[in-house]
């Protein structure tokens, strides 16, 4: 095969990404996708899905150019994290305790979209604004007819991947049996730049900072519930799913932040944890197409953006000679990402079952645990350190 074009399908924050990455170390990429720009931001108007960004995500997107695209004043430092236990469990993590100004950002994923826009927009990325429809040894059929040359297909289409399906990349899907509901709300008293997790019998609450608006101080929730009460939830009429949301905060928070109003849409999505084998021969996947895991760590869209930076790593990294569809290549990335998303699949289904379970014993034990790591600041700072992506801030940073 004469080409060595790389076709990244998917155009969300991932594929973006990706095909950026790929401009900047001037290999011939093609993105493939619907080309939807972002709308203008309005002021106090923020998109429902945010994303808290590790420092390693941080410094990913500063070798892409485009953090310091961002508008700052929609983006929020998050300097401490608290975590409360369904009983008197309770851990309070703070960014100084390890030597650092700040734990993540909270960061709208439109401005995420918009700069990664910009990006690609700037080093003159091709795109082809249509969908995958088919893959071939060495080509790509749209839905359209048009046939693409190919030797490598990164799938950074989503958790649905058509792509995945059509290299028949084998995988493992589990649902949680819960949703995970989102929306902006307006908080009586200032959060402080802290992060807020309530571990309750039956779901898991976070409250993560945003910029404060005219209404007052905001917060963002995820609320991870069971599928028949969020189902419920949504199924009441405005006024009334408004009244038991405010009602149902108040009780779970205790009024830790004070009356917490809703001031945006109220959306809910469903939990899976899901694995795959990544790679097939002439096929990579990155994101949500190639694993999901508990929103209750947020870590998300930051294993999504570790998938593209080791992945142009080992391309970077590559022979001349050697097509970026190299099997051996894409073996390579695939035991890279092996053990960090096993680790967050763990640490996310492990905590998620801990707390899932109500027999007595186990809510005195889990509970107990967290007062006890409380107490260790050895350990807390291990805990920040991973929350913050440090560990691996030696990784990946072949791009320059």
């Amino acid at each position: 095969m004469s080409t060595n074009q790389i076709i990244v399908c998917g155009t969300g924050i991932v594929g973006l990404a990706a095909a950026l990455g790929l401009a900047r170390q001037q290999e011939k990429v093609l993105l493939l996708g619907p080309r939807k720009p972002p709308e203008p931001a309005q002021a106090d108007v923020y998109f429902p899905r945010v994303y808290a960004l590790s420092s390693e995500s941080k410094q990913f997107l500063e070798r892409l150019g485009v953090w310091d695209l961002l508008d700052f004043s929609r983006v929020t430092p998050v300097e401490s994290m608290q975590v409360y236990g369904d009983a008197s469990g309770y851990v309070d993590l703070r960014a100084w305790q390890a030597v650092q100004p700040e734990m993540a950002w909270i960061i709208e994923s439109s401005e995420i979209e918009r700069v990664l826009h910009q990006g690609v927009k700037m080093f003159g990325v091709s795109w082809h604004d249509d969908r995958f429809q088919s893959l071939t040894a060495h080509s790509v059929k749209t839905e359209s007819g048009r046939q693409l040359e190919a030797a490598l297909v990164i799938g950074a289409d989503g958790a649905d991947s058509p792509v995945r399906a059509a290299a028949g990349i084998s995988g493992t899907s589990k649902p949680y049996g819960q949703m995970g509901v989102v929306t902006h709300l307006t908080a009586e008293r200032p959060h402080g730049h802290a992060a807020v997790q309530w571990f309750t019998s039956d779901s898991v609450l976070a409250l993560l900072p945003m910029p404060d608006t005219a209404d007052g101080p905001q917060v963002s929730m995820v609320w991870s519930m069971s599928n028949d009460r969020a189902q419920a939830l949504l199924a009441l009429p405005q006024a009334e799913r408004q009244a038991r949301l405010e009602l149902d905060l108040l009780a779970a928070t205790e009024g830790a932040l004070g009356r917490l109003t809703v001031r945006s849409g109220v959306f809910a999505f469903p939990l899976f944890l899901e694995r795959s084998s990544m790679v097939a021969p002439g096929v990579a996947l990155a994101g949500d197409a190639a694993h999901r895991v508990h929103p209750l760590a947020g870590q998300g869209l930051n294993l999504g953006l570790g998938d593209v930076a080791q992945l142009l790593g080992i391309l970077k990294a590559r022979p001349q000679w050697c097509s970026p569809g190299q099997i051996s290549l894409l073996r390579r990335y695939r035991r890279v990402r092996a053990e960090p998303v096993m680790a967050m699949s763990l640490v996310t289904d492990g905590l998620f079952r801990l707390f899932a379970s109500h027999s007595a014993p186990m809510v005195v034990v889990r509970n107990l645990g967290m007062r006890l790591v409380d107490r260790m600041p050895f350990i807390k700072r291990q805990l920040i350190v991973g929350a913050s992506g440090e560990r691996s801030r030696e990784r990946g940073r072949d791009l320059k």
